[in-house]
């Protein structure tokens, strides 16, 4: 995931929690993702900004996977 870094404008605590929730989602494919992402909101102290970025993009992109 070392692509997150080139990606301009993110902040260094978002930054921490898109790669903390793909390691999380990778080592525990049986939590949900909203579970997840909520978890990940907290634990990086993210802005309300931010919350909206992860709920719309991490949610999109795995939202196709099986469960």
């Amino acid at each position: 995931m070392g692509e997150v870094q080139a990606v301009p404008g993110l902040s260094a605590n978002l930054k921490k929690a898109v790669l903390w929730l793909g390691e999380t989602a990778s080592q525990h494919p049986e939590r949900q993702r909203a579970d997840i992402v909520r978890e990940a909101q907290l634990r990086f102290d993210l802005t309300p900004r931010e919350c909206e970025f992860l709920n719309s993009n991490f949610n999109k992109i795995t939202s196709d996977e099986p469960r």
